[in-house]
């Protein structure tokens, strides 16, 4: 750490700092003078402090001149304790809340208050301190004092402070907040505090019914945003979005209000409005470039795309979301019919959350210009130059070759990543679900058995081994067992229940069976499983019924290939 020490001056001791060198009651002279006079052989006091506390203090201050905050913060705390005097606890606190040293900064605020308990700052920092610390009845007690004393308080702090604490620390101090609002009903910050201990008690009608109380004038922008918030929580953004517009009109410059209303905006899809929010914020906050890439993301949301492209060109030009801003104007391109520009924009990403969903975008597009090998060649390079993403990046592969129904050469790409990771589960699953496309069961079982093996709890897996048993083979008490196993571990799949309807069609069950494949179909409106119901339906002589089924999965699905094998198969033709 290499703070300037020179911030502190301001409360330095020396140099004609109340508590260093006042005249003495008794007319002795300041301490600048007496330090100029030979030392005598025993200790004498100057100024109430002996001549071992000034030397140390006065080394404190060379010390931290010198950038050695370890000494300057030791000799403070250590006479602090010696002297028992206010003003040399004060200058100690000051020190160790500068330099971030919790337990020192605890130590001498409560040295500070304890020395001069008429002293509101020493009071108000002691209670914030002890918050800190998890000490919150104490804290409340100090809290307590300065209220007394009349003045500003930090009950939010404390409350906030408690926010991550057991059920039982939180109704103490709502308790002791309600004790001191009995007090002192209209004190805007108790009635503040209270509410978040509401609110994170999972209490949010009483925090808002508390909130309601403060006056409508002057009430502080932290008291409108906890209400707005809790609005929300409740579903109530009709409510939250006036209320934030009146706060806003009373702190035109707050930029938390602002920026709470133009997210409510984006929620609620009024984009253009929420985009004008955010021109707002940025014009008053224009380094701000966590909201210049917000409003970039709203103007791509919005399909403002040429917007959008010049707020992400300044984030490049300010190297700032460099990585995220290539991607998303790859986005904007792709939407203008500008591939070519994508393209480039796709290449520029660097390893971030942002560069495979980049490297997926980018071999997609090349694919669909019949650039496969192309494709292939870059991600090849990709994962040479990005041995951290090897994994993915053949899995991006192997999914791009499969989607052109190569899936001879997706199986490959597997199998030499496979050489690298023999037993990274995800590639054993992606080359399960290629084994069955090759009708080599065996492979296929293999792969995800030893995925559950290793993973007993993996529902994904254990679904996929069972509906593979259930609609490729007769071992079908063997599927139900494990597709139940599944559904247990993951109730609210559309995929498990899709196969827990399945199994039970093969099995015969077939009122059962359209249960659970219409809850799927709800849930997930897939044309697999809209394929499945239809032939549940039609075993069950309710032949129109699928047919109006499959024609409209068709309609919105024309180029699915289970609709149409299963059309097929029942009806001898492709159409219904």
């Amino acid at each position: 750490m290499n703070k300037p020490f020179a911030l502190l001056t301001a409360l330095a001791l020396l140099g004609g700092c109340q508590v260093f060198s006042p005249s003495s009651p008794d007319g002795q002279p300041p301490v600048e003078e007496a330090l100029s006079a030979q030392a005598p052989a025993t200790a004498k006091t100057y100024a109430s402090f002996s001549q071992d506390t000034l030397l140390a203090l006065l080394t404190a201050e060379l010390a931290g001149q010198r950038n050695r905050f370890d000494i300057a913060l030791g000799n403070y705390v250590e006479q602090a304790q010696l002297t028992q005097d206010a003003g040399v606890a004060e200058r100690g606190f000051r020190i160790a809340e500068y330099l971030g040293a919790e337990q020192a900064a605890l130590d001498t605020s409560l040295l500070w208050a304890k020395n001069a308990p008429d002293n509101i700052d020493a009071q108000r920092a002691a209670a914030v301190q002890l918050a800190r610390a998890g000490r919150y009845d104490e804290s409340m007690n100090f809290m307590e004092s300065v209220l007394a004393g009349q003045g500003d308080t930090h009950f939010d702090f404390l409350a906030l402070s408690a926010a991550e604490t057991d059920a039982d620390t939180r109704a103490g101090l709502l308790q002791s907040f309600s004790r001191l609002l009995d007090k002192h009903p209209d004190n805007s910050q108790l009635q503040f505090g209270k509410a978040l201990l509401l609110q994170q008690d999972q209490r949010p009608e009483e925090a808002l019914a508390l909130l309601e109380q403060q006056p409508k004038q002057a009430r502080p922008a932290a008291s409108i945003l906890l209400q707005a918030r809790l609005l929300q929580g409740l579903e109530r953004n009709d409510e939250a979005l006036p209320l934030l517009e009146k706060g806003i009109e009373q702190y035109p410059e707050d930029k938390r209000l602002r920026l709470t209303y133009a997210r409510l905006l984006v929620a609620e899809d009024r984009l253009d409005d929420a985009k004008g929010e955010f021109v707002a914020l940025l014009q008053l906050h224009p380094n701000d470039d966590d909201l210049r890439f917000s409003l970039a993301l709203i103007c791509l949301e919005a399909e403002a795309w040429r917007e959008g492209i010049v707020y992400l060109e300044e984030l490049v030009e300010r190297g700032s979301h460099v990585d995220a801003a290539h991607y998303n104007l790859g986005r904007a391109y792709e939407a203008l019919g500008k591939p070519s520009s994508a393209l480039i924009e796709y290449a520029l990403v660097g390893p971030s959350n942002d560069f495979l969903p980049a490297q997926a975008r980018q071999s997609e597009l090349l694919f669909q210009q019949q650039r496969g090998e192309e494709a292939a060649e870059r991600l090849r390079k990709a994962r040479e130059s990005q041995p951290d993403y090897a994994i993915q990046l053949h899995l991006i592969e192997a999914e791009a070759w499969s989607k052109q129904q190569d899936h001879e050469r997706a199986w490959q790409v597997i199998e030499q990543a496979l050489e690298q990771f023999p037993e990274d589960l995800n590639l054993l699953y992606t080359r399960a679900m290629l084994a069955e496309k090759r009708g080599d069961l065996d492979q296929l079982e293999r792969d995800l058995r030893f995925i559950i093996e290793r993973e007993p709890d993996n529902a994904m897996a254990i679904n996929a081994l069972g509906y593979t048993l259930a609609d490729r083979t007769t071992r079908l008490d063997e599927a139900r067992a494990l597709i139940e196993t599944a559904y247990q571990l993951n109730p609210s799949d559309p995929a498990i229940i899709d196969s827990m309807g399945w199994v039970q069609y093969r099995l015969g069950n077939l009122p059962l069976a359209e249960r659970f494949l219409r809850q799927a179909l709800k849930d997930f409106p897939d044309p697999e499983v809209a394929a499945h119901l239809g032939e549940v339906l039609w075993a069950q002589g309710r032949e129109d019924e699928a047919r109006e089924l499959w024609a409209r999965y068709l309609k919105q699905h024309p180029d699915s290939p289970i609709l149409r094998s299963t059309l097929q198969r029942l009806t001898g033709t492709e159409t219904p």
